[in-house]
């Protein structure tokens, strides 16, 4: 029997990928969750693993090709293994049916999705095209007809055109204005990202040109927007950690031996979740087009992970639930999936603030670029022995530059001071989280 293995369900929001390794060959038999192809989408590189067992018969599908979910991706005769094992062969299949029924709902709901949408797209164009003016909706707000008809012409969806008179009625004059508020809007955004033509390079030596991998066209995409629509604002300060550090060592090996391993990241996303049930703004996102903040009441923390192809951040979630151990070998995990191209597009969803830490490369101080729709990021720069004043001498100390990218619509000055002194201090003072955390 010839069973059609499709590409499923990515992650939410993710429906095309780029195909960037096939692992398998016509004549191989694929057991189940044996890894077929390496594809590459928006957020992430990973390996789509099979829910069939048998022999391809036919790969449809070659490298640098996009595909999409539901498509066909593989062929496999599973007839070779029930003539191994007829009995098993059959329990075999079974799951197989299982699995495949999953994925079959999971593409049918997209597809039904995606011809529900194009359907009433084609009636409308029809219907624009036979009349006048577009039919009146039972629910829209009241407008007179020439009102409506100028909504249409400049392309304003009359629903969404907040009347100011009598009953809500809409005037020519609301239509304007809501139109002016999208063009306004619209050009703030692209007025900072006009590009400006590059100069010939090749006049002056040789060049090369290699075009933008999936992650780094996607991370350039949102930093510009996040640049450009952002106000933000970084706060600087340090922490003495010597004696957090000696504390570290002192128990590095023990943690070891259990499969742990305490870095200063993985304390600072302790201390990074219950500052953040301290200081609730920095846990919400905003919604400027209905002027609300929104707070979270979980505690996701993404930790940025230095790759060959960029910046990647996976999510490690519920922190608050979890004790420094646990987190120190989540984060191992997660980077080891991120480096070796295993981490999946949910895993780097659903942060609610990041930590970039670049102590373990140098420099002393940075500016992180918060990571919309995040409202903060925190950076770590690289820890360094100061003489400080304590007392009536001076001592030998290990301080460590922080620094805070806030989101200055969400997030006042004095909160941003605030909230970083108490990670400082927090780092300084462990002890502090079981009370205040």
């Amino acid at each position: 029997m010839i069973k059609e293995f499709k590409l499923p369900e990515i992650s939410e929001n993710v429906k095309y990928g780029e195909v960037v390794k096939i692992l398998v060959s016509v004549g191989d038999f694929i057991e189940l969750d044996q890894p077929v192809i390496e594809m590459e989408t928006e957020k992430a590189i990973f390996e789509v693993p099979s829910n069939v067992k048998g022999k391809i018969t036919e790969i449809n599908l070659k490298v640098g090709e996009k595909i999409e979910v539901g498509q066909v991706i593989l062929k496999v005769d599973i007839e070779d293994e029930k003539k191994d094992n007829v009995k098993m062969g059959e329990v075999k299949e079974k799951q197989i049916e299982e699995e495949n029924q999953i994925f079959k709902e999971n593409v049918e709901k997209f597809n039904e999705s995606e011809n529900k949408v194009l359907t009433e797209g084609l009636k409308i164009s029809k219907k624009q095209e036979i009349e006048e003016e577009p039919k009146i909706h039972k629910e829209i707000a009241p407008a007179a007809p020439s009102v409506r008809h100028f909504a249409w012409e400049i392309g304003v969806d009359i629903n969404k055109v907040t009347g100011t008179g009598p009953g809500g009625r809409i005037s020519m004059e609301d239509v304007k204005n809501y139109a002016k508020k999208i063009v306004t809007a619209k050009r703030e955004v692209t007025e900072t990202m006009v590009l400006k033509p590059l100069p010939d390079f090749s006049k002056w030596g040789e060049v090369e040109r290699k075009p933008m991998s999936g992650v780094r066209k996607v991370t350039a995409e949102n930093m510009s927007y996040a640049w450009s629509t952002v106000p933000m604002v970084t706060q600087y300060d340090k922490s003495d950690i010597t004696e957090l550090e000696k504390y570290r060592k002192n128990y590095q090996k023990k943690l070891e031996e259990i499969g742990g391993k305490v870095t200063i990241t993985s304390i600072l996303i302790k201390v990074t979740a219950s500052a953040l049930k301290v200081f609730q703004q920095f846990n919400a996102s905003l919604d400027i087009e209905k002027r609300e903040i929104i707070y979270k009441k979980y505690y996701n923390i993404g930790v940025a992970v230095d790759t060959e192809r960029g910046l990647l951040v996976p999510v490690i979630r519920n922190v608050d639930k979890k004790n420094i151990l646990e987190l120190s070998i989540e984060l191992t995990e997660l980077a080891e999936k991120v480096r070796n191209k295993k981490i999946t597009a949910k895993e780097l969803e659903g942060g609610n603030i990041t930590i970039s830490n670049l102590g373990g490369i140098g420099g002393t101080n940075f500016s992180p670029i918060v990571y919309s729709p995040q409202v903060a990021i925190i950076g770590v720069s690289h820890a360094s022995m100061e003489s400080i004043y304590i007392g009536e001498k001076f001592e030998p100390r290990l301080m460590l530059p922080l620094s805070l990218s806030y989101d200055h619509r969400v997030i006042d000055g004095a909160d941003g001071a605030r909230f970083l002194r108490w990670v400082a201090e927090a780092l300084e003072q462990p002890l502090m989280l079981c009370f205040e955390g």
